[in-house]
């Protein structure tokens, strides 16, 4: 089972973000708990993919155009760390 814990930084952001987004972090979170992120990475819409430079290491998961979870996986465990959420610059 995957556990997925957030950080104080992003709890704090959940309480500014728009609702509509707030449900799709849910969702996304339901999903790994259900199914496990290799099966909810495999899903089109969510663009999960693998960060470069100075975020090496972490992933992104698409919440809509603008809004980006950022999380990190614990080697060897079956944790999902999201760091933040929040609005991407283009």
């Amino acid at each position: 089972m995957t556990r997925i814990e957030f950080t104080r930084r992003a709890y704090k952001e959940l309480a500014t973000l728009p609702a509509h987004i707030v449900g799709k972090l849910k969702a996304w979170v339901a999903a790994v708990e259900l199914v496990g992120l290799a099966e909810v990475r495999k899903r089109p819409g969510l663009h999960d993919e693998p960060l470069k430079g100075d975020r090496q290491g972490q992933r992104s998961v698409r919440l809509s155009l603008a809004y980006r979870a950022i999380y990190v996986e614990s080697d060897g465990q079956v944790v999902i760390t999201v760091i933040e959420v929040s609005k991407h610059d283009y």
